[in-house]
């Protein structure tokens, strides 16, 4: 399931990008490509195969390994309804409760691992269920758009932030703070004490920035300043230890370390934007190019050999390894170039992303058929 998922959030990466630069079609439709396709269900995956680790647990039943399926079902229909507008209202509609759906379960799911587990499971568990919760309120925006169409483009706003900076900011920061050092090969003694303290201010951030970008604009400036606390920290944490690792050609650890780089610079475009200073498909643009993709690709160069191989480490999953992370800092050069591209509103900001991501899909392909000729061998 995970490799499925990685060639569907991927070609929904580039079939965003490409909609974006060739075709003068809504930035709701694109923006829902890459996200609601691509990253929700991707994101879901990653939490069903870490959080039996978090919580020293079995691997899920069946029925819950196919909630990321019923997640993007859902995606799939509200591109559709931005595509057909007089089947909007009620795509949207419907959509919204199929993702609302499968974010419920899992959540439930998730915190009944956590009650089970033989003492207290990782505090990253904690993170999970902070981003489930976000998407659960962002799908209830949607709906309240029928109670409240008046607030429509205000409860937009808070759909989107909280699916940007809730969902997918706190998953991945959650993540990346016990992915990164694994890739570097070197272990981070803080990493538990960061997340159990810094998870608070991170969702009190979002939800402010959200609040903000709605109805209060004073908020989002300081749910910001409230973001950057836990950034700093782990942003400074990594210098200290990890940036040999980072400052490379190669390796998965150059990736991973520029997400919250671009979670920083989204922060800023989205209090600009709360202010109604910044279009909304910009921000999506800088966040898929600075923060999503570098993430996705570092997790994959890292992650991907053990989904296809799972057990004992051996000299295949680091030759894969390998394979999946040579030019990362190329890739993250083209990443980070795109999305400051994008946001002075250049479109060619998209093209040099999508080159970075068509970079990234050869090497994936290539390790593919060479681990398959290994495994022939």
């Amino acid at each position: 399931m995970p490799t499925i998922l990685i060639a569907t959030a991927l070609s929904g990466f580039a079939g965003a990008m490409a909609l974006g630069w060739l075709f003068p079609l809504p930035a709701a439709i694109h923006i829902h490509l890459a996200l609601a396709i691509g990253a929700l269900p991707l994101i879901m995956g990653a939490m069903l195969h870490f959080a039996p680790v978090l919580t020293r647990s079995s691997a899920p039943a069946v029925p819950i390994r196919s909630l990321p399926w019923l997640a993007q079902s859902g995606g799939a229909i509200v591109v559709l309804a931005f595509v057909f507008p007089a089947f909007q209202i009620a795509g949207r509609n419907l959509a919204a409760l199929l993702a609302l759906a499968a974010a419920v379960s899992l959540t439930l799911w998730m915190r009944r691992r956590g009650g089970q587990t033989l003492g207290n499971p990782h505090p990253g568990l904690n993170w999970y269920l902070a981003a489930l919760v976000c998407l659960i309120l962002a799908l209830l925006a949607i709906l309240a758009m029928n109670l409240w169409p008046e607030h429509t483009l205000a409860l937009k706003r808070l759909h989107l932030h909280l699916n940007i900076f809730g969902l997918i900011g706190l998953t991945a920061i959650g993540t990346v703070q016990v992915l990164l050092p694994t890739a570097a090969g070197r272990a981070d003694a803080q990493v538990a004490r960061r997340l159990q303290q810094d998870l608070k201010p991170a969702l009190a951030a979002t939800l402010l920035i959200a609040l903000g970008a709605a109805w209060f604009p004073e908020l989002g400036w300081l749910g910001l300043v409230l973001w950057l606390y836990p950034l700093y920290r782990l942003l400074t944490g990594w210098w200290r230890q990890y940036r040999h690792q980072i400052f490379n050609w190669h390796g998965a650890a150059p990736s991973l370390a520029l997400a919250p780089l671009g979670l920083v610079l989204s922060l800023g475009l989205g209090a600009l934007h709360g202010q109604g200073y910044i279009a909304p498909g910009a921000i999506g643009h800088v966040f898929v190019s600075a923060f999503l993709l570098p993430l996705v690709t570092g997790a994959v160069s890292q992650l991907l050999p053990i989904w296809l191989r799972p057990g004992a480490q051996t000299p295949w999953h680091a030759a894969l390894r390998q394979l999946l992370g040579r030019f990362s800092g190329i890739r993250t050069l083209l990443f980070l170039g795109g999305a400051l591209l994008s946001a002075s509103g250049m479109p060619v900001g998209m093209a040099l992303a999508g080159g970075g991501l068509l970079m990234f899909i050869g090497q994936l392909l290539a390790a593919f058929t060479i681990s398959l000729r290994i495994e022939v061998k």
